[in-house]
């Protein structure tokens, strides 16, 4: 297992709207634009391949506070030289400053502090969640919004992958991404979701909340 005193206190970062990565799950990331190409390239040179996915402020140069590191665990070369890339999500972080100097890519000084339980191996639980209740409303979110899906792979997946893989896939806006990405447990992180899918389906009335 990983600790806070084997991650780097400078890495690379990858602002992107609406793009989260959580502790455990995977990101696909199509990588095409050059300065992008060289952090990659860069990324690949280092003990730990990490890329720190963070997205910026809206309408603004400024990057979110926090954001989450994930490790290059899979990648593919296209034959005009773009890069399919799968990130392993390991810790989120939060910045300290940015790095300026002469790279084509932005580059922070975070701290891990806070962020300990994402290190662990073993996936978080939800000891309140209920389940059944929850794939209901979201099939009714998949109708709703004329999307499929595997519904006996989400059946049998592990809470925590069920809920961090819908709060990456799902469309949202990227202040209600973020609250999701800052969510301090699971539990937290299921209940935002859940509150967001009901806004979603009842276009913001007040009704009563799944929770």
């Amino acid at each position: 297992m990983m600790h806070i005193a084997d991650l780097p206190d400078t890495i690379a970062v990858f602002p992107l709207p609406r793009a989260i990565l959580l502790p455990r799950a995977r990101l696909p990331l199509h990588i095409f634009e050059p300065r992008y190409l060289q952090m990659f390239e860069d990324a690949l040179k280092t003990p730990e391949r990490l890329i720190g996915m963070i997205q910026p402020c809206a309408g603004s140069e400024a990057l979110q506070a926090i954001g989450c590191a994930g490790r290059v665990t899979q990648f593919s070369e296209t034959e005009d030289g773009r890069y399919m890339v799968t990130l392993s999500g390991l810790s989120r972080f939060r910045i300290l400053d940015e790095v300026s100097g002469f790279s084509p890519y932005r580059r922070c000084d975070v701290s891990w502090t806070g962020f300990d339980r994402d290190l662990g191996t073993a996936a978080e639980t939800d000891t309140e969640f209920d389940r059944a209740g929850f794939l209901a409303l979201l099939e009714r979110l998949f109708v709703a919004q004329g999307l499929s899906t595997d519904w006996d792979s989400l059946k049998e997946a592990e809470d925590e992958l069920l809920i961090n893989s819908l709060s990456m896939l799902l469309e949202f806006e990227p202040e209600d991404k973020q609250a999701l990405l800052e969510a301090p447990c699971l539990a937290t992180r299921r209940k935002t979701l859940v509150t967001l899918i009901e806004f979603s389906l009842r276009g913001g009335a007040d009704e009563d909340i799944l929770q």
